[in-house]
């Protein structure tokens, strides 16, 4: 007889932990019986609320996640819950096929980290999990069975199909037709999608740089080496845009007509005033453009964080009726249905790639995208990290940032400034007189420390974060 576990104990003695979108870890730490446990205590808490008889399961590309999924598959199986498993495709298109069929989902996938680590988004049958949720599933006290053989696992292609057609079900015409978009496809889960859903509505796509080795493509911190990718995609292939995404398909990467990556909350602003939006739930990390720009009835900073963002909507829904939401990485999360080209677009509250893609390529009609970004209010942002830095030690730097801000900013590298406000709803975020923000942050999903900066210029953006992130790692 296999050993009988407590989930709680299991999970607690793993290291493995929530960040700002699901439990994340180094791959080592997900062995079968830690997936098992995190298993059975979501669905555990699932079944206070919800009565259902099947939960979806997808993966990333990244070489750990099969096997991951199977324990959760071979843990499911102990409840006796039958596992629709929809294979490698992005996390949205498994949220939105699980929403449709009021089920619950789990999503294997680290997202944008390195490949020696992973992690777990879970889905309650009406949506991404809340941070209440979280703390059900490391505190239930879940009985299973320790793991002894994996099943095999057969692929549905429905939850492809289903996100393909939600988008392409919109338009009867193909108003892309002349259009030329190329499609940075590395490593990600949605790679053999996207292609479908552009052509479809009439774009030539040019697919560049599949990789068999899995590429941890960071939304907010592009390297250089992807920046210039797309410059010279642009001129070789003479693209109006280039399309790409992180690992697991829900933050957007999304360039201009030259090759010029946008800002993920300039994606999402320009998207949401498409959309019609009134009233959006953003992270404070996100550009000031998004209310200088005057085009949103409303607009509630929140923590940085998919949960943050979603808990927001319930709230706007009781005065607008139009909502969404989106973060600095560019996942767009449609709080509303929303009437388009006549058609239902049915709401989708977890970060999604695909719409705030489409609604750019809208509101550029025959023009080009620089044209739309040149017309917003002139604020320019950058962010990077510094990777393998303990969170305890980012911890501390932000303590004493908050107990004096000024002699932060010495350390940093600033001189000849004045603070103008200082916010801590996440991290420390300190604005100057003079305009220029920068904004210190520990990761939730890995030992880093995050730095944000906006300044009137890149150049000064730019400068803030490498500074800043020079300066305290001297120090």
């Amino acid at each position: 007889m296999n050993k009988k576990l407590i989930s709680a104990t299991v999970i607690a003695e793993s290291g493995v932990a929530f960040g700002t979108s699901g439990a994340r870890g180094l791959v080592t730490q997900f062995t079968t019986d830690v997936c098992a446990a995190f298993a059975v205590a979501f669905i555990a808490g699932m079944k206070r609320n919800f009565s259902f008889k099947r939960v979806a399961v997808a993966i990333d590309n990244r070489p750990s996640s099969y096997a991951m999924a199977k324990a959760c598959a071979a843990a499911l199986q102990q409840l006796e819950i039958d596992v629709v498993y929809y294979g490698v495709v992005p996390t949205p298109a498994l949220a939105y096929v699980a929403q449709k069929d009021v089920i619950p989902a789990i999503m294997v996938t680290g997202s944008h980290i390195p490949f020696d680590r992973n992690g777990l988004k879970f889905y309650r049958p009406d949506g991404e999990i809340s941070k209440a949720d979280e703390q059900v599933i490391m505190t239930e006290q879940v009985e299973f069975a320790a793991l002894a053989e994996l099943p095999k696992l057969v692929v549905s292609h429905r939850a492809a199909e289903e996100y393909i057609n939600r988008y392409t079900s919109l338009f009867t015409t193909p108003w892309l037709t002349g259009k030329r978009i190329g499609i940075y496809e590395h490593s990600s889960a949605g790679r053999d999608l996207y292609y479908r859903i552009f052509e479809k509505l009439g774009a030539e796509v040019i697919a560049l740089e599949r990789s068999d080795k899995f590429v941890p493509i960071d939304t907010e911190a592009v390297s250089v080496e992807d920046t210039l990718k797309a410059i010279n995609w642009s001129k070789e292939y003479n693209l109006d845009a280039v399309f790409s995404t992180d690992g697991d398909g829900d933050r957007p990467l999304m360039s201009d007509e030259n090759g010029n990556w946008l800002r993920g909350d300039i994606l999402g602003l320009l998207s949401a005033e498409a959309l019609n939006i009134e009233a959006l739930a953003v992270p404070v990390s996100c550009n000031t453009a998004i209310k200088s720009c005057n085009k949103f009835k409303h607009i509630k900073r929140t923590k940085i964080g998919s949960p943050y963002v979603i808990a927001e909507f319930s709230n706007l829904a009781t005065k607008f009726n139009a909502v969404a939401g989106f973060e600095a990485n560019g996942g767009f999360l449609l709080g509303s249905d929303m009437e388009l080209n006549g058609n239902l677009l049915k709401a989708l509250p977890t970060r999604d790639a695909v719409l705030p893609a489409i609604m750019l390529l809208m509101a550029a009609g025959n023009g080009v995208i620089s044209t739309l970004v040149n017309a917003l209010p002139q604020r320019f942002t950058h962010s990077d990290r510094i990777q393998n830095f303990a969170t305890e030690k980012s911890k501390v730097i932000l303590a004493q940032g908050k107990n004096d801000p000024a002699n932060l900013l010495t350390r940093l590298g600033f001189d000849n400034f004045a603070i103008k406000n200082v916010d801590v709803t996440d991290g420390l975020r300190i604005t100057l007189k003079d305009g220029r923000i920068v904004h210190l942050r520990p990761s939730g999903n890995a030992p880093e420390l995050r730095c944000y900066a906006e300044a009137d210029s890149y150049s000064k953006a730019h400068e803030l974060v490498n500074n800043s992130l020079i300066n305290i790692q001297k120090n």
